[in-house]
């Protein structure tokens, strides 16, 4: 895998994961609560329907429980998105965590079938982004 400075930039990432948040199907946007958030899963999903050149080029899968790895694209991106998020907490991108508290089991829809949260039971929260920019 590239390094992560590189591929970030080299792959232009940041501007497609803006175009991924910005492109959330809002289906309320005129609710006091602003836009939804992804999880770093979700992102990554669409990240991939999206660019799978690109995911295949950085050799690392979507992520989720039984990947048997540590380096995922889910990880990934949300590392990278909560670097941008520190750098600029008032741009564009907001980040917050979805409690594990009381959630037994959070299973997303890809490609390749469904992922599974390897973080749910455990005592890491899980990523969330969104685009509060106009």
């Amino acid at each position: 895998m590239t390094t992560e400075i590189s591929a970030w930039a080299e792959y232009e990432m940041y501007d497609k994961v803006a175009d991924i948040l910005i492109e959330v199907v809002d289906y309320n946007p005129d609710h006091h609560f602003g836009r939804p958030f992804l999880t770093a899963y979700q992102i990554a999903i669409e990240f991939a329907r999206r660019h799978p050149a690109i995911v295949a080029e950085l050799g690392v899968p979507i992520g989720g429980e039984g990947t048997g790895l540590r380096n995922s694209l889910a990880q990934y991106l949300a590392a990278q998105l909560s670097r941008t998020v520190k750098g600029n907490p008032d741009g564009p991108i907001e980040g917050a965590f979805l409690s594990n508290e009381h959630l037994d089991d959070i299973t997303f829809e890809a490609a390749d079938g469904p992922i599974r949260s390897s973080l749910t039971n455990t005592s890491f929260p899980l990523s969330m982004f969104r685009w509060r920019g106009k």
